[in-house]
């Protein structure tokens, strides 16, 4: 737990400030129109100089939750400043900011600061070796979970018969010295989608076996190194090897730092130190612990997010469909362009809205290739609109690629956007089918 809270404050924090930097005081993103989770409209970006004070802070508390200082409040947080950055921006979506979310949260119902921390320096009455069993096992759980669907999502057409996007990505790198002509070649694509198919299924029953685990992360190093390579995915890489370090004995930290005392006479210094100041008294009482049936509602609903795309009958690479929060990574690429016809109700004069005009290049990028978004941005017009005295339909004119095929149409241009809702469970009929030869 110690090397849980260490590995996930400075990580996320890292996090926090780099999207701070680089999408607030370099890009300006969250300035003007932002996309919306359905759910939580109601979080929007917080006015100068606050929105900059925010991204220090969540920084700060990501490096208390590190060093254990004052957890019980910097742990909540940290989790909710993470939540903050998650939701300000859809177009920012990545699994591992969902996934990290969670694991924050979590983090924060644990005793993770009871051991090795400034608030045991601090009153060392606080401390205790054990934690609860459920404290310790949830967080591998949660890997598994990502591993073992993130492996049965790989199972579709394009991905193992086609290689596809991955021979796409691939190829993109063939200029690279050394392997550059090895990611040219399509059959380097196919050994990598079904390696890391079978990879992402077995992985999590491999780590539950003690003498597979070895082999397992071995695997999985040269896995997310490669990804990391060839892919600019943040921390997810880092995160995923933390959250695999989980599976191995959960004294593992403990007998690593008494590995570094025998060979530094620092470490040795440091450990003895912490021992003489926590001296023989007993261990703090653990009092809190939570019931059974929110563990399995945890669960339920992680097994439940990744096999909603069923409920749509539709392809859901192509129509989004149940595609966040279900550790669908980097199984498609989509490009899109187009615009959205706009029609006075009662004059009946049309204009065209170039959403580019307005937009960033990534969130242009994005919103083209998401209903959703594309729905939203239709709201936002007609609201801009009707605050200027004008009622309007709004229609979208946008075409797209799946995984380097023909652009296609993608939303059915008559039916009218500024009218249609969201809905949640049910199929979307004004996102048309890809068509396929």
């Amino acid at each position: 737990m110690v090397w849980l809270r260490v590995a996930l404050g400075i990580l996320g924090a890292g996090d926090i400030l780099g999207n701070g930097i680089y999408y607030h005081w370099y890009l300006d993103d969250y300035s003007g129109f932002t996309f919306r989770y359905f759910g939580f409209e109601w979080v929007t970006p917080l006015p100068e100089p606050l929105l900059s004070l925010y991204f220090v802070v969540g920084f700060l508390a990501g490096i208390a939750v590190a060093v254990g200082w004052r957890f019980r409040y910097t742990a909540p947080l940290f989790a909710l400043s993470f939540s903050y950055l998650f939701l300000l921006e859809k177009a920012h979506y990545l699994n591992h900011a969902y996934l990290f979310v969670w694991l924050a949260w979590l983090l924060a119902l644990t005793p993770a600061w009871r051991e090795w921390s400034l608030d045991v320096r601090r009153d060392p009455g606080q401390w205790s070796p054990v934690a609860p069993k459920w404290s310790v096992y949830v967080f591998p759980l949660l890997m598994g979970l990502v591993y073992f669907f993130g492996g049965i999502n790989k199972i579709n057409y394009d991905w193992l018969i086609e290689a596809m996007p991955l021979h796409l990505w691939l190829e993109r790198r063939s200029g690279m010295p050394v392997l550059g002509p090895l990611f040219a070649l399509k059959s380097t694509a196919y050994v990598m989608a079904w390696g890391g198919m079978l990879l992402d299924l077995l992985a999590p029953f491999m780590l539950l076996h003690r003498r597979l685990r070895w082999l397992a992360l071995a695997l999985l190093l040269f896995f997310h190194a490669t990804n990391h390579l060839i892919f600019n995915i943040g921390i997810f890489p880092y995160l995923s090897l933390v959250l695999t370090s989980m599976f191995f004995a959960p004294d593992w930290p403990l007998r690593f730092v008494r590995w570094l005392a025998h060979r530094s006479v620092l470490v040795d210094g440091w450990r003895k130190g912490w021992m003489e100041r926590i001296g023989d008294r007993s261990p703090a009482k653990l009092h809190w612990h939570p019931r059974p049936a929110a563990l399995v509602l945890l669960v339920g609903l992680h097994v439940f997010l990744p096999l909603r795309n069923l409920l749509f009958g539709s392809d859901v690479n192509w129509t989004e469909e149940g595609h966040r929060y279900s550790w669908r990574m980097m199984l498609r690429s989509k490009q899109g362009t187009g615009f959205f016809r706009i029609v006075d109700v009662n004059t009946g004069r049309e204009e065209a809205v170039l959403p580019a005009d307005s937009l960033s290049e990534d969130r242009y990028r994005k919103m083209v290739t998401h209903p959703d978004m594309i729905l939203q941005y239709a709201h936002h017009i007609r609201d801009a609109r009707a605050r200027r005295g004008q009622e309007v339909a709004v229609y979208g004119n946008f075409k797209v690629r799946l995984n380097g095929r023909e652009m296609q149409t993608y939303i059915d241009p008559e039916v009218d956007l500024a009218t249609t809702e969201w809905s949640w469970l049910r199929p979307k009929p004004w996102i048309l089918e890809e068509a396929r030869e």
